[in-house]
């Protein structure tokens, strides 16, 4: 039913909320009950100088009648019947609910609004704590140093045979640990009373095209394929709002275009079949670059591959993460990775097995190697990009193991010689 079909729904809205019977309205207008019964259920148009009067009894502006709630609200609720699933029926009758309840039409939409904002929010929030390393990091540090304070308490409690000794050891522990905790809390909220703001922390270029990929898995098989070009696929995108964030998605389906020219798929994966994934060998059966081998292996789900590529200033430019290896998206990377000690060796393949320190000692195989990038110029130092490859490995040797983080902020590691700043775990969790 149109909107403007539904100022008698209105009307009688009107009248149950102001207390008045059919008779004594009908009776007030000097018309007929029966009449009044028509223009109610919509039977008979209305307006001029009897829609006048019907306002002025019912004490409302003679629009609320006519047009009642704004389309707005309207939309809104169709919004919500269609997210709740209702038949197609049930949805084309928002306006005539509208029309005949606009009190409990605004609450339901005023809800639904809620809702979604809440929604919105959990989602920030989840992804917030899921990608940035300060948070991830410090609270399973701090939830450790609490358990350990709870089994040292536990023992004091349990062991009644304990030695003077030891028992001033346990509570001499106790009150380091809870020292330890009280100040790394402390910096814990500082440093989220000093972050962006919650409906902020997703709005960045980099995050907008951190959510494209993700929402494409890293696989861009029709740009490849040739069924879309990187302009379309830009322009279809949601995630991607600035200017920024379509220049640096660009750049990447221009460089999967290339790719795919140099090495199709179908060529990689026989390729893969033949020789494995080592990414040298690859790259000498496919006269590939080795860098173009690393992208190609990262877009493969079954390997489960990281991927990070930076420029010469050391600056992240692409990240595809991988479980259990943290990939900073504030501050910057851990200067021992293999991939800044590639940017001093354009052209050589560095292979480090390692593993991160703050969320557990899961192993990595990682390669690195950097490209120079551009043309040529006279008298001018070349710009180079380093990639590197993060590949599972549980079966490495600790004794051959390098121990690296993911950012100074909240690296265990003492006496690393390439901190930069103090960690917000430095008094020891």
């Amino acid at each position: 039913m149109a909107r403007e079909g539904l100022t008698g729904s209105r009307i009688r809205e009107r009248r149950s909320v102001a207390g008045l019977r059919q008779a004594d309205l009908a009776r007030s207008l000097g018309i007929s009950a029966s009449y009044l019964n028509l223009i109610e259920h919509n039977r008979r148009r209305i307006g001029g100088k009897l829609l006048l009067d019907i306002a002025r009894l019912l004490n409302v502006e003679p629009s609320m009648l006519t047009e009642g709630a704004e389309a707005a609200l309207i939309a809104t609720l169709r919004e919500a019947a269609t997210s709740a699933n209702l038949p197609a029926s049930e949805i084309a009758r928002a306006d005539e609910f509208t029309g005949r309840f606009p009190a409990w039409a605004e609450v339901l939409a005023s809800g639904f609004r809620r809702i979604s904002s809440l929604e919105r929010t959990v989602e920030t929030l989840s992804d917030r704590l899921t990608h940035d390393p300060h948070l991830a990091a410090s609270v399973h540090e701090l939830l450790s140093t609490a358990a350990a304070i709870r089994s040292t308490a536990a023992i004091l409690a349990d062991e009644e045979d304990l030695t003077d000794e030891w028992r001033n050891r346990f509570h001499a522990n106790i009150n380091e640990d809870s020292r330890r905790l009280a100040d790394s809390s402390k910096a814990l909220v500082e440093y989220l009373d000093a972050g962006e703001r919650v409906e902020d922390a997703a709005a960045s270029p980099q995050d907008e095209l951190e959510s494209f990929l993700s929402d494409h898995k890293y696989a861009f098989d029709e740009v490849e394929a040739g069924h879309e070009t990187p302009d379309t696929m830009i322009a279809a995108a949601p995630s991607l709002k600035s200017n920024a964030a379509r220049h640096m998605a660009r750049g990447i389906l221009e460089r999967v275009v290339q790719d795919a020219q140099l090495v199709t798929k179908q060529r990689f994966e026989a390729a893969l079949e033949t020789v494995g994934p080592d990414p040298v060998e690859l790259a000498r059966h496919l006269a590939s670059p080795v860098s173009l081998v690393f992208r190609r292996l990262a877009g493969l789900p079954k390997l489960e591959a990281g991927l990070v590529v930076c420029d010469r200033a050391g600056s992240l430019l692409f990240r595809k993460p991988t479980a259990g290896f943290v990939i900073p998206r504030f501050g910057a990377a851990c200067a021992l990775w293999p991939l800044f000690a590639a940017l001093g060796q354009p052209g050589q393949v560095i292979r480090t097995p390692l593993v991160q320190l703050g969320r557990g000692r899961a192993g990595f195989e990682c390669y690195a190697v950097a490209d120079v990038v551009g043309r040529p110029v006279y008298n001018q130092a070349p710009l180079v990009q380093a990639s590197m490859l993060v590949l599972p490995n549980s079966n490495l040797s600790e004794e051959d193991v390098i121990e690296v983080g993911s950012t100074c902020g909240v690296c265990p590691r003492e006496l690393c010689p390439g901190r930069r700043e103090p960690s917000i775990l430095s008094t020891g969790l």
